[in-house]
C-alpha cells in the first residue's frame, strides 16, 4: 500500500468559519493537505461556540476542523499584512469566506494575492457571490435555503420546513472542494493558479435542478409530501406496533403482489379494484394507508422487516440519530474511527471515498491558535519577535 497521500506537499492557507469553507478544506487536509487555519487570537471560529456537545466541543467544529493546523492571529493588525503575504507567498490555494468585500479590503483579494504568487488558486466563497443585488445580503443557510427554493419543496404541504443540515452551506463546500482539485490539476499541466469563486446560492439552486426544471416548463412546483412520493403508493413511513418507523417504497406490480401476499398477509387486497394499479393505489392513498397502517400496527420493527426481506420489497428503518451512530452496515465496515481533540479522543467517521492504496488523514482537531508559534517560525519570525506578536495581541 502506498503511504503519501495524493495531496502531500500541498498548502492551504485559509480565512476561514462556520462550515462551506472548512468543509472544503477538511477534505483537502484528509487527503493530506498542509491546511492553516487562520483564527481570531483567543476566541477562534465562531462555529467553535455553536453548541458544546462533544465534550464541551461544538458538533460543527470537530465535524470540519480535523488534521488543520491554526494560527491564531487579527487580520486588522498592523503585523498580519505581512504575516499573511509570507504565508500566501509559499501556499498552493488560499480560500477565504469573509464577509463581502473584507478580504479585499485586507488586501487578500485574489488580484493581489495571485500578483504575489502567480501559481496560487484564490478560492472566495460567499453567499450570493461578488456581484448582483443579492451580493451583500446575510447568508444564512436557513435563508439561503428559504431564496434557492429548497423550502418551498420541503416538508408537508401544511408545513414546508428546512432541511435538518446545513445543505446550503454543504453544498457550496463540496463545489469548492472539487473546484480546488480541479484547479490544481489544470496548475499541473499550465502551471498556473486560479480565481475562483462560489456562492452557497449558485450552488444549491444547482441542486435544485429537478424542481426547477419541473417548475419551470411544467407550470407548477412538485408536492410537498414528507416522506410520501407526489404519484406513487405506497411510498412512505408507516408506524409498527412497537413505534418502529418502516419507509415503503413500492415501485412495481410484483414487489405490490409480494406484499399483500407476504407482508400484509392479504393478497386479495392486489387485485382490489381500487389498489390493482399503481395509478388507483394512489388515487385511494389514504383508504390504502389504512389497511398497511391496521396490519403493521401487529408487528415489530423486526418482525416487519424480516416480512419485507422475504417478499423482496423495498423498505429501510427511518432511523434516529442514536441509531444511525449504531448502524450495522457502520459498524460491519469500520466506518468510525478515533480522532484526538483538545477535549480528549472522540470517534468520527471515515471520508466516504475508499481509494485504493490510500488510507486517509485523521489528525488532531487543533486548539484555537495551537500552531501560532511553530507557523511563525516557518515563515522566518524570531523568538523575540513572536514574543512581541502575542505581548501585543497580533497573535
Amino acid at each position: 500500500m502506498s503511504t503519501a497521500l495524493p495531496l502531500a506537499g500541498i498548502t492551504v492557507v485559509s480565512c476561514e468559519q462556520a462550515v462551506a469553507a472548512p468543509f472544503a478544506t477538511r477534505q483537502l487536509a484528509d487527503l493530506g493537505a498542509r491546511v492553516i487555519k487562520i483564527e481570531r487570537p483567543g476566541v477562534g471560529d465562531f462555529a467553535r461556540g455553536y453548541d458544546t456537545t462533544v465534550h464541551g466541543q461544538s458538533s460543527h467544529f470537530v465535524w470540519l476542523n480535523r488534521s488543520k493546523e491554526s494560527l491564531g492571529l487579527d487580520l486588522k493588525a498592523p503585523e498580519a499584512a505581512g504575516i499573511m503575504d509570507d504565508l500566501v507567498r509559499e501556499a498552493d490555494v488560499f480560500v477565504q469566506n469573509l464577509a463581502p468585500g473584507a478580504a479585499e479590503r485586507l488586501g487578500l483579494g485574489a488580484e493581489r494575492l495571485r500578483e504575489l504568487n502567480p501559481r496560487l488558486i484564490h478560492v472566495s466563497v460567499s453567499g450570493y457571490g461578488s456581484d448582483g443585488p443579492y451580493r451583500t445580503a446575510k447568508a444564512y443557510d436557513a435563508l439561503v435555503q428559504s431564496e434557492a427554493g429548497l423550502v418551498s419543496v420541503t416538508g408537508t404541504e401544511e408545513f414546508p420546513a428546512k432541511t435538518g443540515i446545513s445543505t446550503a452551506d454543504i453544498s457550496a463546500g463540496m463545489y469548492a472542494y472539487s473546484g480546488i482539485l480541479t484547479a490544481l490539476y489544470t496548475r499541473e499541466r499550465t502551471g498556473e493558479g486560479a480565481a475562483l469563486e462560489v456562492s452557497l446560492f449558485d450552488s444549491l439552486v444547482e441542486w435544485m435542478g429537478f424542481p426547477l426544471y419541473f417548475t419551470r416548463y411544467g407550470g407548477s412546483r412538485p408536492v410537498r409530501a414528507g416522506t410520501s412520493h407526489a404519484a406513487i403508493a405506497p411510498y412512505g413511513t408507516f408506524a409498527c406496533g412497537d413505534g418502529a418507523q418502516v419507509v415503503l417504497a413500492i415501485q412495481n406490480e410484483r414487489e405490490w403482489q409480494r406484499f399483500c401476499e407476504t407482508v400484509l398477509g392479504r393478497p386479495e387486497i392486489a387485485l382490489d379494484p381500487r389498489f390493482d394499479r399503481a395509478a388507483q393505489r394512489f388515487a385511494h392513498r389514504e383508504e390504502l394507508e389504512a389497511v398497511i397502517d391496521e396490519v403493521f400496527a401487529g408487528y415489530s420493527g423486526d418482525a416487519c422487516e424480516k416480512l419485507l426481506l422475504e417478499a423482496q420489497v423495498a423498505h429501510a428503518r427511518q432511523r434516529d440519530m442514536s441509531e444511525v451512530a449504531a448502524h450495522p452496515q457502520l459498524v460491519d465496515r469500520g466506518r468510525w474511527t478515533s480522532i484526538d481533540t483538545p477535549a480528549g479522543p472522540i470517534e468520527a467517521v471515515l471520508p466516504p471515498v475508499t481509494m485504493s492504496g490510500v488510507e486517509y488523514r485523521m489528525d488532531p482537531i487543533p486548539a484555537v491558535g495551537e500552531h501560532s508559534d511553530t507557523i511563525l517560525a516557518g515563515i522566518g519570525r524570531t523568538p523575540e519577535q513572536i514574543a512581541a506578536l502575542h505581548a501585543e495581541g497580533t497573535v
